[in-house]
């Protein structure tokens, strides 16, 4: 094993996004486990998140890594290069930030005001963003991307990912709350991994992925294994059956960090073996 892609929020990361909480909510060091594990068998790691840039960057220097990627695979930082999985759409010093574009064609206020009741920001984590705009809420994210491509902005996409727990009064209606980036189509973290991948030089049967979205599990089609920590299946049981059209999609039988610990070390077994 190579490398170990994995996702922060409700994946390595416990409740409330503490890296040092189980999903008792009691002081783990599962996570931790997992990295120890990692680099005891010569194993990169890289962080793939909806997060800002910077808040990832941190987390990926407190854990000794030099490669990871943001904003739903937006963007892949490879030993301090920036490169960028946006397509046509690039920071630019007059039309500004990708952000400011996606904001200025309009798309986001389209949705906002078509599911209306059903989409909002996801305040206060939707602030300061290079890329993405997060939304919190309910749709059918191919029903979104349908409406995106009717409305002439074909070239974005709505990523899901995951359950969150913060809404508004607004929202009080819906049976689930998840998270939304409004990205660029290329932009995937699945598309990140495949390009870091590629950098370092790593085969499919020599790396694996773990998360808790639909959007890291689409990672599989590059890695050897994808790892559902439990938490995830057991926030939206409907994962178990949108895995069903990959061979190598694996449910952890624990959550959070543990969850993380038990893919790498039952892979490490097995390569072992």
């Amino acid at each position: 094993m190579r490398c170990l892609y994995v996702d922060l929020d409700s994946t390595l990361l416990g409740p409330g996004g503490a890296l040092l909480l189980g999903a008792d909510k009691t002081f783990s060091l599962q996570g931790v486990r997992a990295l120890q594990a990692c680099d005891r068998a010569g194993a990169e790691v890289v962080l793939m998140s909806g997060r800002r840039q910077g808040t990832v960057a941190e987390n990926a220097r407190l854990f000794a890594q030099t490669a990871y990627t943001f904003e739903a695979g937006s963007c892949l930082v490879l030993d301090g290069e920036e490169h960028w999985l946006t397509g046509d759409l690039m920071p630019d010093p007059q039309a500004g930030t990708i952000h400011d574009q996606i904001e200025a064609s309009g798309a986001p206020a389209l949705l906002l005001e078509h599911y209306a009741g059903q989409l909002e920001y996801h305040d206060p984590w939707h602030r300061g963003r290079e890329v993405s705009h997060l939304f919190r809420g309910l749709v059918d994210a191919h029903e979104v991307d349908a409406l995106l491509a009717e409305r002439g902005h074909g070239g974005l996409r709505l990523v899901d990912n995951g359950g969150v727990h913060r809404r508004s009064p607004d929202l009080v209606a819906l049976d689930e709350v998840r998270a939304y980036h409004l990205v660029p189509r290329g932009a995937s973290k699945g598309n990140a991994v495949a390009l870091h991948m590629r950098a370092r030089g790593y085969a499919p049967g020599e790396v694996i992925a773990c998360g808790d979205s639909r959007e890291d599990m689409e990672t599989a089609t590059h890695v050897g294994a994808f790892w559902f920590v439990a938490n995830a299946v057991r926030r939206d049981p409907t994962l178990r059956a949108a895995s069903a059209r990959y061979a190598n999609v694996h449910v952890a039988q624990e959550s959070y960090g543990a969850g993380v610990y038990e893919a790498v070390v039952t892979t490490l077994a097995r390569r072992g073996a």
